[in-house]
């Protein structure tokens, strides 16, 4: 008898595992409850859609924060390469960028789509659009499994992938479902928090720089002393803390701590390139250049204009100060306030702000090299619905092609 088998989700994890298993021959069915596949994947990268990262192997291990090794076969098994070959046999030609982000050539993430949905097509996967799953029951005499939708309609397969996401960016789609279906399995879920999310801090003077965007800085975050992550790039201030590419890198590695210590400290270097003696020395020759004005009006060419007034306060320098007045310890504090401007952690952005979702489904309850359950028979699970979570750079998506050819696979 043919086997059929049925994947909840329709975005990369749910896409590639239904292509995967339909071109082995079996009976696909693929349910999502939005009107269109890959409604998260379409947003991606600003709608540009950075479909993978282009390093080694090791280098997209590395860029996963929680449970690399558990990714070890995925990634070997479905790499970079295969995602890129995939997408070319459909037409998607790509380019590497900064951080050896992979793009399509385009810029347009609804080519991937089509593309995926052409690869779909061709493995004769049976697509059912605006249908949502309510609930899946195991035959535990037949062993099938019933999955009842919203029409209460009970359909009949021999297996069951869930790749239907996280929990942020409910507007997508993710809804927790996946969590909801696992449990009742008796999986664990491992508490879900935000990932790659902007932070709230504690400082009040932060609203005044709100919409300021910074290139070029350096950010450290540190936890009783203790440096637990450093990057250069670019960041913007908000109306509540701090958000862009290196403080959503640097959420990652926060959730590893926020549960070990409440006193997380955020410095950022305002002047990496220069270390503190050269920043003196330039320092040194703006005041000798501007002598004879107040200090409020002396920092033009050092900093952006809105970040002046906080630098000012921050200093305990009166901005109505002489240049000519101002003491060399001044000038010492005035430094390390640049190359540490210092922020107190408050919290991540709620859930649904975040780009991914920490946590979810134990690895320890997933056979790595199947993503079967060890606990249910026949059950595999696929992407972000896994508690493993990576960097920003294209590695989340690897991991969802890497665990959805897994479970397509072997289901």
């Amino acid at each position: 008898m043919e086997e059929k088998v049925a994947i909840i989700g329709g975005g990369p994890a749910g896409m590639i595992a239904a292509g995967i298993a339909g071109s082995r021959g079996k009976n696909i069915t693929l349910f999502e409850k939005n009107q269109k596949l890959g409604k998260k994947l379409f947003i991606t990268g600003k709608g540009r859609c950075n479909i993978t990262n282009n390093g080694d192997i090791e280098d997209l291990i590395q860029s996963v924060v929680v449970n690399n090794t558990f990714l070890y076969s995925a990634f070997y098994t479905f790499t970079n390469q295969d995602i890129i070959d995939l997408l070319n046999k459909y037409g998607v030609r790509t380019k590497v960028e900064r951080g050896n982000r992979v793009f399509p050539e385009s810029d347009k993430s609804s080519d991937v789509i089509k593309a995926l949905e052409k690869f779909l097509n061709d493995n004769n996967v049976n697509i059912k659009l605006n249908t949502e799953i309510k609930d899946i029951i195991k035959d535990n005499e037949n062993g099938l499994f019933s999955i009842k939708t919203q029409n209460n309609e009970i359909l009949k397969f021999n297996k069951v992938i869930i790749a239907t996401g996280g929990k942020s960016y409910e507007q997508t789609g993710s809804t927790g479902d996946g969590y909801k279906f696992s449990k009742k399995f008796n999986h664990t879920i491992i508490d879900l928090k935000p990932a790659l999310v902007p932070c709230e801090v504690k400082e009040n003077w932060i609203t005044e720089l709100q919409g300021l965007s910074l290139k070029n800085v350096t950010i450290s975050a540190y936890t009783e002393n203790k440096k637990i992550f450093e990057e250069f790039g670019e960041m913007i201030f908000t109306h509540y803390g701090i958000s862009g590419p290196i403080v959503l890198t640097m959420s990652n590695y926060i959730n590893k701590y926020i549960s070990k210590s409440n006193d997380i400290k955020i410095k950022i270097d305002l002047k990496p390139a220069l270390d503190f003696k050269k920043l003196e020395s330039r320092l040194i020759k703006d005041f000798e250049k501007y002598s004879k004005k107040q200090f409020k009006n002396a920092l033009n060419e050092l900093l952006p204009k809105k970040l002046i007034p906080v630098i000012i306060k921050l200093s305990g320098i009166p901005e109505d100060k002489f240049i000519n007045q101002i003491t060399k310890e001044e000038r010492t504090h005035l430094i390390n306030i640049l190359k540490g401007l210092t922020l107190t952690f408050k919290k991540f952005r709620p859930l649904n702000e975040g780009i991914i979702t920490s946590g979810g489904i134990s690895t320890l309850e997933i056979d790595p090299s199947t993503m079967e359950s060890k606990i249910i028979k026949g059950l595999f699970f696929a992407g972000e619905v896994i508690d493993v979570d990576a960097l920003t750079g294209g590695f989340n998506l690897q991991i969802a092609y890497s665990t959805g050819y897994l479970a397509g696979y072997n289901c």
